[in-house]
């Protein structure tokens, strides 16, 4: 260590924003990871996995700029680099052994005894690495690492034989890349192979909560979640997971060359995609921040989720006219898109969410999939329709433990009186307008009692968003006379 004397100035990298935590929103992102920068890639294949920082992310998944081909990546950017909100759930659908593709021999020579090779996707175990067609032992002769690129890198840690100098020497590489180009849209929509007990792509969905112990709030897929087929089978998900509960979901209406290019087309693009559930909240087009190029599905999640966790975790409040930082909006290809506010209304009355810059980028839009063929206030608002959904689940979680008790008053009125608190004290802090909760005996019936049933009826009132807020000018003459002192 050095002779040190004097002042000294070490400066530390940046540190990550903390995020903040919440999870009636919980995104659960479905898609494609670079997988041979993770830990350990041949783990994290349609599994869920939890993650609660960016560092977490990169170790399950492994992490990557390129979001064209790793669409993963966009939510994990978005929700702990843009949003900072954590935790997240993610679910890749690449898979190591199968989505792969052979790398040929070629020869790279080493400077200072290190060389990267200009190839991304490679697997470090899979590599084979030979000096005078002599194969080299990793981490014996080599040791591989990745730069902040995903390139491989190779550094020559003894001295060859042969060799004059381990610090420049000719190697010839070889091994396997992942292939991102070889998922389609069956590998997200995925199943369940009844031979292997497997469950693949969207199916994994029901992994969360027996695995992790959290309910999904919201289901990402940015990017894939356009094509009709998957949009589809995402909103049948969104109806029952684990056969109680229920989730929304956050999709891209397609804003590629062959689909939505215009704001006039939204409505058209959706009618032809069957975006009609009440469970999804369709985003068009785009959003850039920078050199990047964001799904709308990754940014509205992310900072719907965040929105939740500011406030306590309640999701009653529209994430419409939500700041966002982006530098702007586009198509996929990158096109830029210049929507005014009578625009992004358009896009809106289609029952699709957008952008809008008034002095600042926003979060535009409160409406679900099903508006404007519903306008059912449970289904149509978004804040509406979510919290419906998160308070059954919450129901269903908190009286979990009460099922099989003794069917007798004191369990109907425990129910009853929690249910109430729990609604005062949404209405005092004005999360909610109302609500109540009831046990009628014309609906609970002595064969329904000897059979082991209850049944409550609970009426909810949260508050809907002031969407169009008049205020109507008149010019009054009397005013004008009284200020010049006439009659």
């Amino acid at each position: 260590m050095p002779y040190r004397h004097g002042v000294r100035v070490l400066e530390q990298p940046t540190s990550l924003t903390a995020p903040i935590n919440g999870t009636a929103g919980l995104q659960v992102v479905l898609g494609v990871a670079p997988v041979n920068l993770a830990a350990d890639p041949y783990s994290c294949t349609n599994v869920p996995m939890l993650a609660n920082s960016f560092a977490e992310a990169c170790d399950a998944v492994g992490y990557s700029d390129d979001f064209a081909d790793y669409s993963l990546c966009e939510s994990i950017d978005a929700s702990f680099r843009v949003a900072a909100v954590a935790p997240i759930v993610l679910i890749n659908v690449l898979d190591p052994n199968v989505h792969c593709t052979a790398v040929a021999a070629a020869n790279y020579t080493t400077v200072d005894g290190q060389v990267t090779i200009p190839i991304k996707g490679l697997l470090a175990d899979k590599l084979v690495v030979k000096y005078n067609n002599v194969t080299l032992v990793k981490d014996t002769d080599y040791v591989v690492t990745f730069d902040a690129d995903g390139y491989l890198v190779i550094t020559v840690i003894a001295v060859l034989t042969g060799a004059s100098s381990a610090t420049s020497v000719t190697l010839s590489v070889s091994g396997v890349k992942i292939d991102p180009s070889a998922i389609t849209k069956n590998d997200i929509i995925g199943g369940y192979d009844s031979t292997t007990g497997v469950e693949k792509g969207l199916e994994v969905l029901r992994q969360v909560f027996p695995k992790l112990g959290l309910t999904p709030g919201l289901i990402v897929c940015p990017g894939w979640s356009k094509d009709p087929n998957i949009a589809a089978a995402i909103a049948a998900k969104c109806e029952s997971i684990n056969g109680s509960f229920k989730c929304e979901a956050v999709v891209d209406l397609d804003s590629s060359s062959t689909g939505c290019t215009k704001y006039a087309d939204v409505g058209d693009v959706k009618t032809a995609s069957a975006m009609v559930s009440e469970h999804l909240d369709v985003m068009w087009p785009c959003a850039r921040i920078g050199d990047k190029i964001y799904h709308g599905s990754a940014i509205r999640a992310a900072f719907t989720a965040q929105t939740d966790a500011e406030n306590d975790d309640v999701p009653n409040l529209s994430p419409s006219n939500i700041q966002v930082p982006i530098s702007g909006i586009c198509l996929e290809d990158g096109t830029e898109v210049l929507l005014d506010e009578q625009q992004a209304n358009v896009v809106n009355s289609y029952g699709v969410n957008t952008f809008n810059r008034f002095r600042d980028w926003v979060l535009w839009g409160n409406r679900t999939a099903a508006y404007p063929g519903s306008t059912d206030p449970k289904d149509a608002w978004i804040c509406c329709r979510r919290f419906f959904t998160w308070w059954g689940n919450s129901f269903i979680l908190t009286y979990h433990q009460r099922v099989d008790a003794p069917a007798n008053y004191r369990l109907i009125q425990t129910i009853i009186d929690d249910e109430n608190v729990k609604m005062n004290s949404l209405v005092a802090q004005g999360k909610c307008a109302g609500g109540r909760i009831e046990y009628r005996e014309d609906e609970n019936t002595v064969n329904d009692v000897l059979s082991g049933k209850l049944q409550f009826r609970q009426s909810l009132a949260p508050f809907t968003p002031a969407e169009d807020i008049l205020n109507v000018l008149e010019f009054d003459p009397d005013i004008l006379a009284a200020a010049l002192g006439g009659e």
